[in-house]
């Protein structure tokens, strides 16, 4: 490349970033950012996937061809404009396709996830009024048709993957490929066919993933999705580097409204390409292949990141472990003070090029910032990331706001016991008992046939999150606990049940941990023993894994980790006595959300009986 080409390279890019955030504000609905994306960026890559162990890429002229091709599949079909549309998919291009397809049909996306029952699924054919449902594999397909046949209102089921199911009396199955095939996918009219939508019409019915109760759908419209990528686009503009085209790796579920916008409308919105994780067993690999630059995440996977890597760094022996201790060392100095301090400097440089720098490889050498948002992160994780050279951005927002309300900042002093200050145009306020509200184009419209909820979290233009916090003197927003999570002891004192939990899940012998206690003299817990420290503490003692949970001798090592916790606890704060758990938390058996918060609920009438024991 010449020096001509490269400085034509360098104004195309200055010039693409200089028209972002102005695009973002003018593009009056989603699919006009999509196309407009589409037609300046046509045949260089977008969607990428692994196919026979070889990622291959789909072009944003390719990717805009098929969804005009679903949008005119869905209208000869009879989906009409406002209809809804679910997808059930784990991340792949097709999913992103779908999306933007049923968008531009005019209809409403009603993205839901794979890990559903059919009992959730019923619910959310039901309650949205799905007409269609678009999805993956068969396995998936199978689950889907059983609901379907149980509500009023789905009568078409489309398989990505040939469904391999006979179609019913009361549903038609139809292969996705078979299904796109009459529709040659012409753009002038699909784009013609969106001028009805503007940035108040609905996108999508994203449902809540349920730590409380029954999912709510939430309606997000055009705008307030476009106004966090506004807003997301106006940090990475102003705080990164911004000479290179981002990439993105997917790992969340497109299905979450975390990932949904942060993870497809922002790349979109950036130009930027997206690579498909394989899942959490690849996901390491992945990151090392695709060399992304940007990843959103939700914090259990830094927990269980943190964890491994200390694991493996103590199991190389040698020098590891000590580079180790004075990065975390270097690190927390360097985090109070605002800087690597002149005495600290040699060995910060021997650790930059060590340590720092293999973990820097194995993030693909490339990565600019891990954003952590869906649940609170502990500080002392993110501190340790900070500490061997990774930027771990902590965020905060809910479905209800498209989700993202603040994010730390790059540029600006990372505050790693809050989640930033409100993005652009966000407005925040603390309430008189301390609830978080919000107001801005990023608020939903409300709940899908649901107004008695709308009307209590949507007041006078403003969201009341049900987070309780504050806002420090730099603007950023702290966060203590969720209002109805906060356990209230019986001599009236509050404990935010989230921060034990952290430190708790810090120790080597504990995975996760549920704390309870409320109008009760003081906290009890369940915890899941970290799976590797069982299979050690086993092997020291000469005795089997299945047993442990009734041993005597490791309960009390497990409290013994407890109360290593509780010393830097405030009284009310201590965890006076454990149970362990059957089971690791889990999606699967509907102890976890897909986004990995616990559900309390649920975690209580597991284990209630026996925490009410221990008051005994």
């Amino acid at each position: 490349m010449s020096q001509a080409d490269i400085e034509a390279a360098e104004r195309l890019r200055a010039a693409e970033r200089q028209s972002l955030s102005t695009g973002v504000e003018r593009w009056g609905n989603l699919l006009e950012m999509f196309f407009e994306q589409a037609a300046a960026r046509a045949d260089r890559p977008f969607l990428w996937a692994k196919h026979d162990g070889a990622w291959r890429a789909l072009s944003w002229s390719e990717t805009a061809r098929r969804v005009c091709q679903v949008a005119e599949a869905l209208k000869a079909g009879g989906v009409k404009a406002g209809d809804r549309v679910v997808i059930v998919s784990e991340n792949r291009p097709e999913f992103a396709i779908a999306d933007l397809g049923i968008m531009a049909a005019g209809a409403i996306t009603v993205p839901t996830y794979t890990t559903n029952t059919v009992n959730d699924h019923r619910h959310i054919l039901e309650n949205s009024g799905a007409v269609a449902a678009i999805v993956s594999t068969p396995k998936l397909a199978k689950g889907v048709l059983q609901a379907a046949a149980q509500t009023n209102h789905c009568r078409t089921v489309v398989g990505i993957e040939p469904p391999k199911i006979a179609q019913t009396a009361e549903v038609a199955v139809l292969d996705w490929s078979e299904w796109l095939a009459p529709h040659p996918g012409d753009m002038v009219a699909t784009r013609a066919g969106i001028a009805g939508l503007n940035r108040r019409s609905t996108a999508c019915l994203i449902y809540t993933s349920g730590t409380g109760g029954a999912p709510r759908g939430v309606k997000q419209h055009h705008g307030a999705i476009l106004h966090n990528v506004a807003g997301c686009i106006d940090i990475i503009k102003h705080d990164f580097h911004a000479d290179d085209p981002e990439t993105f790796l997917s790992f969340l579920p497109s299905s979450h409204a975390y990932e949904h916008t942060a993870g497809q409308f922002l790349p979109i919105g950036l130009g930027a390409e997206i690579y498909y994780s394989e899942g959490l067993e690849k996901l390491a690999a992945n990151i090392e292949e695709t060399k992304p630059t940007i990843m959103v995440v939700v914090p259990r996977l830094f927990e269980v990141l943190r964890q491994r890597m200390v694991k493996g760094i103590e199991k190389q022996g040698g020098l590891a472990p000590r580079l180790l201790a004075m990065a975390e060392k270097i690190g927390r100095r360097s985090y109070e003070s605002g800087g690597v301090g002149w005495l600290d400097l040699p060995v910060d440089w021997l650790l930059d090029r060590t340590l720092k720098a293999k973990i820097r490889a194995r993030l693909g050498g490339r990565l600019k910032a891990m954003v952590a948002g869906g649940a609170p992160l502990n500080p002392e994780v993110g501190l340790f990331f900070h500490s061997v050279g990774v930027t771990l951005l902590q965020g905060y927002g809910q479905t209800e706001s498209a989700p993202v309300i603040s994010c730390n900042r790059p540029a600006a002093k990372i505050k790693m016991h809050t989640v930033g200050p409100p993005l652009k145009d966000v407005d925040v306020r603390i309430a008189e008992d301390g609830e978080i509200a919000v107001a801005g184009e990023l608020v939903m419209e409300g709940y899908w046939q649901n107004e008695a909820e709308t009307a209590r979290v949507l007041r006078d233009g403003w969201l009341y999150t049900g987070d309780i916090g504050h806002i420090d003197e730099d603007g950023h927003i702290v966060i203590t606990d969720r209002k109805k999570d906060i356990i209230v002891n019986d001599k009236g004192d509050n404990v935010a049940p989230q921060r034990v939990e952290g430190m708790l899940t810090l120790q080597p012998e504990i995975a996760q941990a549920m704390v309870y206690g409320d109008r009760r003299p003081y906290l009890v817990g369940v915890v899941v023993p970290d799976a590797e420290y069982m299979m050690e503490w086993a092997a020291a003692n000469g005795v089997k894994c299945d047993g442990l949970r009734e041993n005597s001798e490791f309960v009390r090592t497990v409290q013994a980790a407890v109360d290593r916790v509780n010393a830097s606890l405030s009284v009310i704060e201590r965890v006076r006595r454990v149970i362990i758990a059957d089971a690791p938390f889990s999606v699967e058996n509907e102890q976890m959300t897909p986004s990995l918060k616990i559900r309390r609920h649920v975690l209580k009438a597991v284990y209630g009986a026996r925490l009410e024991a221990l008051y005994k």
